[in-house]
């Protein structure tokens, strides 16, 4: 399976949550007798793209600890084919026009309530990839379309969202967890070498900083996870619910939506454009061959 997330690294993107998965699911591989690794897990290439903002560290550390995690597991001979791990640099539309097309699951799984629309997961759609997300931005607009069965949905809603956050900052409730937090010990023992810079980000998860309820969603997005493989198994049903997706997806064309932009954000009409000549000597659209032009 390819796996894609490429967008800008941003902490309420939750690219954190996809490398942590990965760490997680890299252990349930080595955790998993060598004869039964096959049958259980899909192999998956996870590639993670996107650029940080120059002052933001805490996206920098992001890549960072992306990074150190696809040296250990790509080089990993007890893993094999079953997980690969890649950091897409310098992510722009070139590589899109090549990366789109090809990817068959893609992450959108930014924190409820804080995506401000994210278009990109309609392109993957039409291009036939389904999307494990949560009802965040324009991911709403796409389960009304195509339906929340034919996507991977997880994790709190605003409402949750903003509750979980009350409870943390009353300090009534932890969200790591046994199998998340095997995962920050890895990083913590220099397992992955030494990304200590991710060190301070991880104790903030861990005592109430956790403002994008990572660790809280995380468990929900491992059920989200198991489901996309057992999914990804049946071959018909993946393609089913793909095509579903290119079926439906029709509303988010440039077309319809430059159309809405005209009519109720600009106030601007349409302007006839003339057909052109057959004529070859004459086949040429002049200023002055449009309408209600004043001359």
């Amino acid at each position: 399976m390819y796996d894609i997330q490429v967008k800008r690294i941003h902490e309420y993107k939750r690219q954190l949550m996809n490398i942590l998965y990965v760490i997680y699911r890299y252990q349930c591989i080595l955790g998993t007798p060598a004869n039964e690794r096959s049958r259980k897990f899909v192999p998956r290439v996870v590639m993670i793209g996107g650029k940080a903002a120059p002052g933001y560290h805490v996206a920098k550390c992001i890549i960072k600890l992306i990074n150190a995690v696809s040296q250990k597991v790509n080089n990993d001979p007890e893993v094999g084919n079953l997980l690969k791990v890649i950091f897409l640099p310098n992510y722009n539309v070139s590589s899109a026009q090549i990366i789109i097309p090809a990817s068959e699951m893609s992450q959108h799984i930014s924190t409820a309530g804080t995506e401000a629309s994210g278009t990109s997961n309609m392109k993957f759609v039409m291009n036939g990839c389904l999307i494990i997300g949560t009802m965040d931005g324009a991911n709403v607009e796409i389960a009304e379309e195509i339906g929340e069965e034919n996507m991977f949905i997880f994790g709190e809603r605003v409402e949750g969202v903003n509750r979980i956050r009350k409870e943390m900052a009353e300090g009534k409730r932890g969200y790591v967890g046994s199998r998340l937090g095997a995962a920050f010990e890895a990083i913590t023992t220099g397992f992955f070498g030494d990304v200590s810079i991710m060190h301070p980000i991880i104790d903030s998860l861990c005592n109430g900083g956790d403002n994008y309820i990572t660790c809280f969603d995380f468990y929900s997005y491992i059920d989200a996870q198991n489901k996309a493989d057992d999914t990804y198994r049946d071959y018909k049903k993946w393609t089913q619910m793909a095509i579903i997706g290119i079926a439906h997806s029709g509303k988010f064309s440039s077309d319809r939506t430059i159309a809405e932009y005209c009519s109720q954000i600009w106030d601007i009409q349409p302007v006839s454009v003339p057909h052109p000549s057959t004529n070859p000597n004459t086949r040429v659209r002049s200023f002055a061959n449009l309408p209600n032009v004043q001359k």
